[in-house]
């Protein structure tokens, strides 16, 4: 991998980036698209496969051991790479929902998305709850329908699905010409043109479904075909890119990743449609990406890439402007400067020096803890991004450790993949062992992974009595200073410090919220600008 180029000729410098997101239902071939578009970037040589057999390439979006054994995504992974004059900031997201709040922090940092689904099953369920946090973004989105080389539902009851199930209208940009064994390729509808999936060559132009081509590609049903392809020309909608990057249409494509065939329409797309860098929403003002001083939000951090050297990295989506390597940034959050002395591209795990960056790349930024998710980076101006919260977990428990003489470093652990988000951790008031938070069941699988790779910490956990959480604020301190006296074993400080009751069931949590008026109970927190 090589870190990207300043970008040469017409145009500047952000008009040339596309920072995208790939979601999807779990094995609807999410981490096999990112391996082909990477590799039609030319930033690998060689396409890794999500299970791979023992001695093959691993997969190189998935780094960490977990993935690799359970053939899944659990941490985002960005990747940057250069094609067709454009720069790509590449992001793939978990697609398990128990790792959902790393895909929704990776949301806020994307201008566009390529929504994945398998041609046999349609849109599934975590398929729509993605598409909603885009839809709270105005995130646009391109779909892709993978697995067209086997068993697939009829095209037009895939796009019709899309649009019931999630309220975009759809227009397809290519064709399938058969489908499962019978698939021979794509028809592109745009442009008139034939991609064979037999052929690695270029696209053989047509004047359209009548064309001889197609009898023999398709030597069964061609007359059937070629009236479903005529009513997808001249039938659908046509093609908005305003309605696009307004997140209410979706181009359609289709193809096979595994085969790496339809993902240079793809990249094309991506190159033709998707937005450049778009305006970011701060506290005080919206921030536009051709301004030309530097800012930017981080949305991740990620501990131990290198177990080596027990890095920390903070990856800050660049809002506007220019960041240099060696410039002075001020830390919002704490009215700081600090130094941006080791600026790094990635490539999944790998990492090169980036000497400059414009709005648009994502960076990673090493340090010792000073940075935190939600954190605002500038040239000197006071503003501070919105949209980077937090969510009450669904699952409550207790960290067991087995050898007690390292408690203390437990702690540090703790702490550190709490501000990681690999979990979220209260610290209860009556002096009890630290609780951890999570969405489901998995994430502790990885924080008991982890623990031990990382920190030799061997754990095991243990139910808590408590089933639910919400932060609470009042507009009156004396008020809230009250009920967290009076609730001292029910109550915990996060990682900022802020206040959390913890209640034994919802039951219980409504019982509190009606006996406590002045005090508000919430399931989100939004970032806090004040805290140290």
């Amino acid at each position: 991998m090589t870190a990207p180029s300043s970008p040469n000729g017409s145009g500047s410098p952000a008009s040339r980036r596309r920072t995208f997101a790939i979601i999807s239902h779990p094995d609807a071939g999410k981490t096999t698209l990112t391996e082909k578009l990477l590799l039609f970037g030319g930033a690998i040589q060689l396409a890794g496969e999500v299970r791979a057999k023992q001695g093959r390439r691993q997969t190189s979006s998935d780094w960490m051991a977990i993935e690799r054994q359970r053939g899944i995504s659990v941490v985002t992974s960005v990747m940057t790479f250069e094609y067709g004059g454009c720069v790509f900031n590449l992001l793939d997201t978990p697609g398990h929902e128990d790792f959902s709040e790393d895909t929704y922090r990776t949301l806020t940092a994307v201008d566009s998305a390529i929504m994945v689904i398998d041609g046999a099953k349609g849109v599934e369920d975590r398929t729509r709850k993605l598409v909603e946090v885009c839809r709270l973004r105005d995130i646009p989105i391109i779909t892709f329908v993978n697995k067209m080389d086997r068993e697939s539902r009829d095209p037009f009851e895939l796009m019709d699905d899309v649009e019931k199930a999630l309220a975009l209208d759809t227009v397809p940009m290519t064709w399938p010409i058969g489908v499962g064994r019978e698939f021979a390729g794509t028809y592109d509808l745009v442009h008139n043109h034939v991609r064979r999936i037999d052929r690695d060559e270029e696209p053989i132009k047509v004047n359209g479904p009548e064309a001889a081509i197609f009898d023999e590609m398709l030597p069964v049903g061609t007359e059937a075909w070629r009236e479903s392809a005529l009513l997808a020309k001249e039938g659908a909608k046509p093609f908005d890119l305003d309605a696009y990057r307004e997140g209410h249409m979706t181009p359609v494509y289709f193809g096979s990743a595994l085969r790496t065939f339809g993902v240079q329409d793809l990249i094309d797309a991506l190159i033709a449609y998707a937005p450049a860098p778009r305006a970011q929403v701060a506290e005080t003002r919206t921030v536009l990406a051709d301004e030309a001083k530097m800012s930017g939000f981080v949305f991740k951090i990620q501990a131990n890439m290198d177990p080596n050297h027990r890095d920390r990295i903070a990856f800050l989506r660049v809002c506007s402007g220019k960041l240099a390597r060696g410039m002075k940034a001020k830390l919002v959050r704490t009215g700081k400067p600090m130094p941006l002395n080791a600026p790094q591209f990635f490539f999944a795990k790998d990492r090169q020096l980036a000497e400059e960056a414009y709005a648009g790349d994502i960076v990673g930024i090493p340090n010792h803890g000073t940075l935190r998710i939600g954190d605002t980076l500038t040239d000197g101006e006071d503003i501070v991004f919105k949209g980077v919260p937090s969510f009450a977990p669904e699952q409550l428990r207790r960290v067991k450790l087995k050898d007690a003489m390292k408690a203390k470093k437990l702690r540090e652990a703790l702490q550190q993949m709490g501000e990681e988000g690999v979990v979220q951790l209260f610290v209860p008031h009556d002096g009890s062992p630290a609780i951890v938070g999570v969405v489901g069941a998995l994430q502790l699988d990885v924080l008991k992974e982890r623990l031990a790779a990382e920190y030799t910490l061997p754990v095991d956990f243990d139910p808590c009595q408590f089933s639910v959480c919400r932060w609470i604020t009042s507009d009156d301190p004396a008020k809230l200073n009250a009920f967290v006296e009076s609730h001292g074993s029910s109550m915990a400080r996060d990682l900022d410090g802020a206040p959390v009751y913890m209640a034994s069931s919802a039951f219980s949590l409504r019982y509190e919220e009606e006996r406590a008026p002045g005090i508000t109970f919430s399931a989100i927190k939004d970032y806090q600008r004040a805290a140290a």
